[in-house]
């Protein structure tokens, strides 16, 4: 399976350890199948003035059986728990591959809302139950990262 990550500079080699905490998933590795979504991902380093650059991996997806695993297939109330709980850094269920929806920024604004306080839980839910989810997909565990995810190349993104 190809996966891409867009960051500031090229990253052949991938490390958890570089990660905030309080992030979707947790602390993590992200990637998505979407390319993209990875290009329009560049924008975020464009708004600060720094460069793009798209990795390229290749992940033996037929080797993962014995990772635990956790597929999110939309933004419900499971989503949106998970989210949060990860975010506040709170105690939650760990897995080394967690995939589901980004909370870009049709998303974001939502959870924002729901985690200050100003909407509810149910409120919430009704928000994002509208949205299709992009996809993206956080790896936890440095050893699957390690055995893996392998580096194809690096794409410099030309801001437009």
């Amino acid at each position: 399976m190809i996966l891409y990550h867009t960051s500031n500079m090229e990253i052949r080699k991938p490390d958890i350890a570089f990660s905030r905490n309080s992030l979707d998933f947790g602390r993590g590795f992200y990637a998505t199948e979407n390319r993209s979504q990875a290009e329009k991902y560049a924008r975020r380093f464009f708004k600060q003035n720094e460069p793009a650059v798209m990795n390229v991996y290749n992940l033996d997806d037929e080797m993962l059986a014995g990772y635990s695993r956790k597929m999110f297939v939309a933004y419900d109330e499971e989503w949106l728990d998970y989210v949060e709980s990860c975010r506040r850094e709170q105690p939650h269920e760990h897995f080394d591959i967690v995939e589901g929806g980004i909370a870009n920024d049709n998303v974001f604004d939502t959870l924002d809302l729901y985690m200050a306080g100003i909407i509810t839980h149910e409120q919430a839910i009704g928000r994002l139950k509208k949205k299709k989810p992009n996809q993206q997909i956080c790896f936890t565990n440095q050893t699957l990262l390690d055995l893996h995810l392998h580096f194809i190349e690096s794409i410099s993104i030309k801001q437009l």
